[in-house]
C-alpha cells in the first residue's frame, strides 16, 4: 500500500494521484528552430513528469506537426511551387511574381518557356536544421490551355496553327521530361 516508499499517506490532497505525484498544467514556451520538419521530436529535459520520491523530473517530448501551406509545397529543404500561366505568356514572354515562404519574389519568364520546365531559386528554401546553408525553391511551369474560347479567340488559333512556329519541334537540343528532372536530383 505504500508502493515501496516507507511512508502512508492518511488522506491525498487534491489532485495527488496514490504515488504521491501532483497532476498539473503548465505552458512551457519553447524555441523551434529552423528546418525542423514534420514527425521530428524536440527535447527538453527537465520539463516532464516528475519524478516519485523527489527524484530527477523527465524529459518533455515535443513532437513536430507541420501544417501544410496553401501553395507551397515541402520536399526535404526545398520548397515547390505550381506555376501555372497561360500560352501568350510561355510564347511572349512575360515578368511574375511568385511566392516564397519570404514573401513574393520577381520571375522572368523568356519567350518560348515551355510547360515542365523546372525553375531554382537557389537559396529560397528552407534553412538547413544543423546550419548547412538552405534550400531552393523549385517553380514547375504548367501551360495553361483554355478549355473553351470565343469565337474570335478560336478564329485567331485557327489562323496561328498553320505557322510554321506552332508546330511541335523539340530538336535534339530539347531535353525529355526525365532528363531535366535528373538534373535536379
Amino acid at each position: 500500500s505504500c508502493h515501496g516508499s516507507g511512508q502512508i499517506l492518511d488522506h491525498r490532497p487534491a489532485g495527488v494521484d496514490r504515488t504521491g505525484l501532483e497532476s498539473k498544467e503548465e505552458v512551457i514556451e519553447i524555441k523551434i528552430p529552423a528546418g525542423v520538419g514534420d514527425g521530428m521530436q524536440l527535447s527538453m529535459s527537465g520539463k516532464g513528469n516528475e519524478a516519485p520520491m523527489g527524484g530527477v523530473a523527465g524529459d518533455l517530448l515535443i513532437l513536430i506537426e507541420e501544417k501544410e501551406h496553401e501553395l507551397l509545397k515541402r520536399d526535404g529543404n526545398n520548397v515547390i511551387f505550381d506555376l501555372y500561366v497561360n500560352f501568350v505568356d510561355a510564347a511572349l514572354g512575360t515578368s511574375l511574381e511568385v511566392p516564397t515562404i519570404n514573401g513574393k519574389v520577381k520571375i522572368k519568364l523568356e519567350p518560348g518557356t515551355q510547360s515542365g520546365k523546372i525553375l531554382r531559386l537557389r537559396g529560397k528554401g528552407i534553412k538547413d536544421l544543423n546550419g548547412y546553408g538552405k534550400g531552393d525553391q523549385l517553380i514547375y511551369l504548367n501551360v495553361w490551355t483554355p478549355k473553351s474560347l470565343t469565337s474570335e479567340e478560336r478564329k485567331v488559333l485557327e489562323n496561328l496553327r498553320s505557322s510554321p512556329n506552332f508546330k511541335p519541334n523539340p530538336g535534339k537540343y530539347e531535353k525529355s521530361f526525365f532528363e531535366r528532372m535528373k538534373e535536379f536530383f
